[in-house]
């Protein structure tokens, strides 16, 4: 199985880095636009090999896309941050102008290939990738829900000061600060809903932290989180190389679910060899479908502003 990781910045060497380490493909090309930048990522990588024990092939490239041939999936983190003083807009632009270009040559040499959207805004960046290529719906997917899910999990195992790993919880909706719902409702403990474990107050802290939390790692660090992104596009990548059918929260476009259509936006799927396999139907109660309502609303706002790059 081969992956192509298109971005050789923080969060597409941490993907590299688990996929490698836990042998999730035989291959992974590393490209990048900076002259020997991938290549110095793809050798450092291999240099740990015989002390890791991985057996992954890793290469990196600048900037030719056909040694990106046959790729099984394409990993897309290419675009740049917001600087100050810069417009939503104009981040849009910008990146949507990458993110085009990007799927358009991936695809002349990968034409079978699932593509997982990283870059930012993510949401808009999947449907710019779904309405430029005219791919079906099911290879083309975007990350951040499994990247806020994990977040979720983060800070529901500290307030209940159990493992995270014995935690089951999602958040659907946009990938932002202000458009993310975390589903407090359905959250569970080892089977048990958490609400028998936190009180009210604290799960909406929970969720409040959840939805700030890429902006305070952001603020702890300087920049944008890489490890937990990283690891969330190998776990989704894992899932469509190995056929697992994990159920997964990905930003996805809907034809009718949710209420929706004409959007890609954050809903749990079953992830498999074919890429988004089903959509599931959580039936979410009144507040959650105003919520979700809410944030589709914001998702497409921002959608609106791709019409110069679609044209």
């Amino acid at each position: 199985m081969k992956v192509t990781i298109v971005g050789a910045g923080n969060v597409g060497a941490s993907c590299a880095d688990v996929i490698s380490y836990r042998g999730i493909a035989s291959e992974v090309v590393i490209l990048d636009i900076k002259e020997g930048f991938a290549e110095g990522k793809a050798m450092d990588l291999m240099q740990c090999a015989t002390n890791t024990g991985f057996n992954t092939q890793v290469t990196g490239i600048t900037n030719d896309y056909s040694k990106t041939a046959n790729s099984d999936v394409v990993v897309i983190t290419s675009g740049i941050p917001r600087k100050p003083g810069m417009t939503r807009e104009e981040l849009i632009g910008i990146n949507a102008g990458i993110v085009k270009s990007v799927v358009e040559n991936v695809l002349v040499h990968s034409p079978n290939t699932i593509v997982v959207v990283v870059s930012n805004p993510m949401d808009t960046m999947t449907y710019l990738a779904l309405k430029a290529t005219g791919l079906p719906k099911n290879r083309i997917i975007g990350m951040g829900g499994a990247l806020d899910s994990s977040r979720f999990k983060y800070y529901l195992s500290k307030a209940l000061n159990k493992p995270a790993n014995d935690v089951s919880a999602m958040v659907i909706g946009g990938h932002g600060d202000t458009t993310m719902i975390p589903l407090t409702r359905l959250a569970s403990y080892n089977g048990i809903p958490v609400s028998e474990f936190l009180s009210a107050a604290e799960l909406e802290k929970v969720a409040a932290d959840t939805m700030v939390g890429g902006a305070t790692l952001t603020g702890l660090l300087g920049t944008s989180a890489w490890y937990a992104p990283g690891a969330s596009v190998a776990y989704l990548v894992d899932s469509i190389l190995n056929n697992q059918k994990k159920m997964i929260a990905c930003s996805v476009f809907l034809e009718g679910e949710y209420g929706q259509s004409d959007i890609c936006i954050g809903v749990p799927c079953i992830i498999g060899k074919n890429g988004i396999e089903q959509i599931v139907d959580i039936q979410l109660n009144d507040a959650e479908k105003a919520a979700f309502a809410k944030s589709a609303d914001a998702v497409r706002n921002m959608n609106a502003d791709l019409k110069s790059v679609l044209a």
